[in-house]
């Protein structure tokens, strides 16, 4: 096992350790589905089916994460972990929208085959532009449910604001493994990770984004919970790179940088910079679709 593997398996240790003692949650006992508010509005449930249409995808999420890092014996691990907490994300989602009777088994059926008439593909092609992706992703998630946990908290519906609060727990702890495994990049190629970091920032887009049914009205709903291009860039965008010691003037250098390399036809090891858009002010460094 080399030093850098050596390091990413101990940030995992960390995690799964955490996890064990702090933070597993039961679908059957932790729920209070006695607490279902049946006359919430349909769009927390539109809302709520959105969240378990993203889910849905997990045999590509895991088929395509799991076989990107199966010779990084920490990040494997974390992939088989990770199953394991977003399946009960989405098996938890479903069991709400039955329970409140906003969703029969038939509509669920039918929901599923739609899903996965689709298939989902890895946005980027290398290790560390899939960690960096599976970071900002799981920020942007942690995000979106603290919204709608508030959400589901003002419609009286105590189920789902405690479904939602779990589930933001989950992709927070998520979110801090990627970051410990990016911080150890950095420390080993700080130049060609920051690289990689401006290419996933230009290009980034949540999962759901073309292949979750009627996504592009869904999208409307969620946003009324307060997340947009702005949320990102305070959210999302910031704390990361403050989590991570990057400051937006060294990564609007790497960006700037990376750009060159295209334009000159360079490519760097393990640095892939393709459709790379330089962003000269935060703004247009957010993503086109922000969404769970």
């Amino acid at each position: 096992m080399s030093r850098l593997e050596e390091k990413i398996f101990r940030e995992y240790m960390t995690f799964f350790e955490k996890a064990e003692r702090e933070r597993r949650w039961n679908v059957f006992e932790d729920i209070p589905w006695d607490r279902v508010n049946r006359e919430a509005s349909e769009e927390l449930a539109l809302c709520a089916e959105t969240f378990c249409s993203v889910e849905m995808y997990l045999p590509d999420y895991v088929s395509n994460g799991i076989n990107l890092v199966r010779s990084y014996f920490g990040q494997a691990w974390f992939q088989a972990n990770w199953a394991y907490e977003e399946s009960k994300h989405s098996l938890t989602l479903m069991q709400y929208l039955l329970r409140s009777g906003k969703r029969t088994e038939e509509q669920l059926t039918d929901l599923q085959h739609q899903i996965f008439a689709k298939k989902w593909d890895l946005p980027f092609h290398t290790p560390r532009q899939m960690t960096f992706y599976g970071c900002v992703q799981e920020m942007a998630t942690f995000v979106i449910y603290v919204k709608h946990r508030e959400r589901a908290a003002s419609e009286g519906d105590e189920c789902l604001r405690t479904i939602y609060d779990y589930i933001a727990r989950d992709e927070i702890a998520h979110c801090r493994f990627y970051q410990s495994v990016i911080k150890v990049l950095l420390e080993e190629d700080r130049e060609g990770t920051l690289a990689d970091m401006a290419h996933v920032f230009a290009n980034f887009e949540m999962p759901g984004v073309g292949i979750v049914p009627d996504y592009d009205s869904r999208i409307l709903k969620m946003r009324e919970a307060g997340v947009d291009r702005n949320v990102f860039i305070q959210k999302v965008y910031m704390p990361i790179l403050k989590y991570l010691g990057v400051g937006r003037h060294e990564m609007l250098a790497a960006q700037r940088a990376a750009l060159d390399l295209r334009r000159g036809g360079e490519r760097r090891r393990d640095t892939s910079i393709e459709a790379l858009a330089i962003a000269p002010n935060l703004n247009d460094a957010a993503p086109q679709a922000l969404s769970a």
